[in-house]
């Protein structure tokens, strides 16, 4: 048997992070399973994967050992052991709008709803009918909101999350702590149409099939690696109203489909792409 975790570390672009943390988990009897790097504007991100035999596992010794390494370097460290639980726990990020977030809650997916967060209340009802716990996180100054919610993630023990039509944009620092843990819906065939309107930019455009597109999450807006798409028929007397109307009835099927793919673990990201594993 094997206990596994996951270690994010963000700071200034320097050279010998990567070494210095590897020898040191190397020091400690753990094996790397899996280490990407990125640099965003001059701020450096890593996300590393790390087993050990349970025998030879301490928790306690691992944080306190890594946190000093992460403060000697001046680096932001976000340190995951993975738990062995029934069922994966979810944040769910919302908005306003109810369909995505009823989609999920009626699909009976193999993991816990642990937490709704949405920058209004209006979706708290609809949380507290499933007895989820329901935080509402004013988004107007983004830094300060997502200082709120990263806390609550951690207290919640939450593995993903799920963006149900939340209609604000992440940080770079808060997506590098979750790499291909956060999945969104946006109303379109990307890459065609991303950012606001979509559906709007589709009907203006005069396109004969549209749809929407559940995909990861990265630094860059709607560019993140695509894990499902459902297309609808556009008519030639369709209006915008009838454009999107088509188009909400496919973002919660979307979404609740790539969150049970994710689930299943059936596929493996590289090279930007999701790449589903043959049975």
């Amino acid at each position: 048997m094997k206990r596994y975790s996951s270690l994010t570390v963000i700071g200034r672009d320097r050279s010998g992070v990567i070494a210095r943390f590897t020898n040191l988990l190397f020091q400690m009897g753990a094996n790397i399973e899996a280490l990407e790097e990125q640099v965003h504007h001059g701020r450096f991100s890593m996300t590393l994967q790390a087993s050990w035999p349970t025998a030879r596992f301490d928790e306690r010794v691992l944080r306190a050992r890594v946190s000093a390494l992460a403060h000697e370097l001046s680096m932001d460290l976000t340190l995951r052991v993975l738990q062995e639980r029934a069922k994966p726990r979810c944040a769910v990020m919302v908005t306003r709008e109810p369909h995505c977030l009823e989609a999920l809650f009626k699909a009976k997916l193999p993991c816990e709803i642990a937490l709704v967060a949405g920058n209004y209340r209006a979706l708290e009802p609809l949380a507290k009918r499933h007895a989820a716990p329901f935080h509402c996180i004013a988004w107007s100054d983004r830094a300060r909101a997502e200082d709120r919610l990263l806390p609550l993630l951690e207290r919640h023990q939450i593995d993903f999350i799920v963006l149900a039509r939340f209609m604000k944009i992440l940080s770079p620092n808060f997506v590098w702590r979750w790499k291909n843990k956060i999945i969104n819906i946006h109303p379109s065939l990307l890459p065609s149409f991303p950012g606001a309107n979509a559906y709007r930019q589709a009907f203006e455009k005069g396109v004969r099939v549209a749809g929407v597109t559940a995909h990861f999450v990265t630094p860059n807006l709607d560019e993140g690696p695509i894990i499902w798409q459902e297309s609808f028929r556009v008519a030639a007397h369709d209006t915008l109203k009838a454009v999107m109307d088509k188009g909400q009835r496919l973002e919660s099927r979307t979404l609740v489909k790539a969150v049970r793919l994710f689930l299943q673990n059936r596929f493996d990201i590289y090279w930007g792409k999701v790449h589903e594993r043959r049975a």
